[in-house]
């Protein structure tokens, strides 16, 4: 990777990535893009920065080449939730989007990643330590999308030589993107509530297993794989990856340990708790591992004590 452009890049993911990639990369030779206005959203940030509706395909080639990248890192998505409430608008931009950004990663013979996730499994899917080969039937419009992405990606790869990688990505909790519409969101929301109110109202049901990994790791991996020797990445797309399997009880229980007077409760969801109910308990990714050295730094009790400190520090620096 020399030259990068990012789309959805105002996202969960991309607001973190990108100043990570320009630190190793160089703030030029990063391109930011999502459809929302620079001045409006990215003030803060150095690089180069350009309004894109990822539906445009002529408008991303352009920007392509206008910037001659060399790598395509495509995060545009309507996530899971929000997915299921708008199935339509849905597939056309997470579908349509990532057609247009693999046709431009063809035509100028870029490297291609855009990430995976588990709700890519579905109810007949093994439960525990699901494997990185296994059957996958989603029931939700977002799970749909992301098996057709996987195997779009596989397509552009053996059909035109496209480099394409993916990670099937677990919930991301983040102190820095506010959630976005995700299924597993909650497991942002409880750091803020921990902290302003000492009370949670969990939409997900107790008992209620999924993986989760905190940013840092996700990032790293996203590097980690694109950094990867291309002769050694046997399953390109999507490779599974973890660092923890939770559920909402093992927060509250990890955040007692930093704030004892927190509290957690539930309200449930019916939408995102048939989500959750579909995804597996926990995956296996001995597969990344084995093939990139995939590696995480972050446990629960480490994660709960960073996102708690980072939340404070953003609170006060709001505040000020």
């Amino acid at each position: 990777m020399k030259r990068i452009l990012v789309t959805g890049a105002l996202g969960q993911i991309g607001s973190e990535l990108v100043p990570k990639l320009r630190d190793i990369y160089g703030d030029n030779n990063v391109i930011a893009t999502d459809i929302k206005n620079e001045k409006q959203y990215w003030q803060t940030q150095s690089g180069p920065y350009e309004s894109l509706d990822v539906s445009n395909g002529q408008a991303l080639f352009n920007l392509s080449k206008k910037y001659q990248v060399d790598t395509i890192i495509h995060l545009a998505a309507l996530l899971s939730a929000t997915a299921e409430k708008k199935p339509l608008l849905a597939w056309n931009l997470n579908m349509g989007g990532l057609v247009n950004a693999l046709e431009t990663a063809k035509e100028l013979k870029c490297q291609f990643f855009t990430p995976s996730s588990i709700g890519a499994f579905g109810p007949s899917t093994p439960k525990e330590k699901t494997p990185q080969v296994t059957i996958q039937r989603p029931t939700t419009m977002y799970g749909v999308s992301k098996v057709s992405g996987e195997l779009l990606c596989d397509y552009y790869h053996l059909k035109f030589g496209v480099d394409t990688r993916g990670v099937r990505f677990p919930g991301l909790i983040s102190y820095v993107a506010p959630p976005g519409g995700g299924t597993t969101d909650y497991a942002v929301e409880i750091f803020y509530e921990a902290l302003l109110g000492m009370k949670y109202t969990c939409y997900i049901a107790k008992d209620t297993y999924m993986d989760m990994m905190y940013m840092p790791d996700a990032l790293n991996a996203i590097i980690q794989l694109m950094e990867g020797d291309p002769d050694k990445l046997f399953h390109r797309n999507a490779y599974n990856v973890t660092a923890i399997s939770v559920q909402p009880g093992d927060f509250e229980k990890a955040i007692k340990k930093f704030l004892p007077d927190f509290r957690l409760d539930y309200k449930i969801d019916p939408i995102r708790q048939a989500i959750a109910e579909s995804w597996p308990n926990s995956i296996d990714p001995t597969v990344a591992k084995q093939e990139w050295g995939f590696s995480v730094s972050y446990d629960l009790d480490k994660l709960t004590q960073d996102m708690l400190e980072r939340l404070q520090q953003k609170f006060r620096s709001n505040a000020s």
